[in-house]
């Protein structure tokens, strides 16, 4: 049992240690013994847990996705019993996913999504599949409890959980110029409110 519970949390350590570096680095200037210096392991350790660098990549940035997507669905819960003021819970949680969109994972995420999907088609449908899709469903599942509570005219729930993230994230590839660029709280504050202002007009909130 200690065994398995080490190699998990060596394989672990291993995964964050290689995002960091290439995060850091880019992937064709990353190195595996700096990726082992990273995660605080022997560099044949790195080896012994994945083959080489390239499926390290892939499963780094897998975990990587998996990680920003379980925050991100965290982030809807107040959804499940918004009280009184669902207009205030809407606005919190879409503070919330701004927050999460913009810290350092996530952008690191995305460039190296950008920077690397030529040398590594794969890496889209990996990305996807922890991704965009899996939060717009459960966004859609949230949306669609609050359609039976008589709480959102929303008939193709969907639909309104897609274009509540599209009005929510659309702005800010330009305005954070593609992550390099960190947004103040009362911007990110004001695309919120500016996103649920559209979206309550949308589908008449209650």
């Amino acid at each position: 049992m200690t065994t398995t519970r080490g190699r998990i949390d060596k394989r672990q350590a291993i995964l964050e240690g290689a995002f960091t570096v290439f995060a850091r680095e880019g992937y064709a200037q990353a190195c595996v013994q700096a990726i082992a210096r990273e995660a605080g392991v022997a560099k044949p350790t790195v080896y012994n847990h994945m083959t080489d660098k390239a499926t390290l990549f892939r499963h780094a940035l897998e975990a990587a996705a998996r990680t920003v997507l379980d925050e991100r669905i965290a982030a809807l819960e107040p959804l499940t019993a918004p009280g009184d003021d669902l207009r205030a819970t809407l606005e919190q949680v879409a503070g919330r996913l701004l927050g999460l969109h913009t810290d350092g994972r996530s952008c690191a995420l995305r460039r190296l999504l950008y920077s690397e999907v030529t040398h590594f088609p794969d890496i889209l449908d990996i990305v996807k599949d922890s991704g965009p899709d899996r939060l717009t469903r459960a966004l859609a599942d949230r949306l669609a409890r609050l359609a039976l509570a008589g709480r959102l005219r929303a008939a193709d729930p969907d639909l309104a959980a897609e274009q509540f993230l599209a009005l929510l994230l659309g702005p800010l590839e330009a305005r954070t110029q593609l992550g390099t660029r960190t947004l103040a709280d009362a911007e990110l504050r004001a695309i919120a409110t500016s996103a649920v202002d559209t979206f309550a007009r949308a589908w008449d909130l209650s």
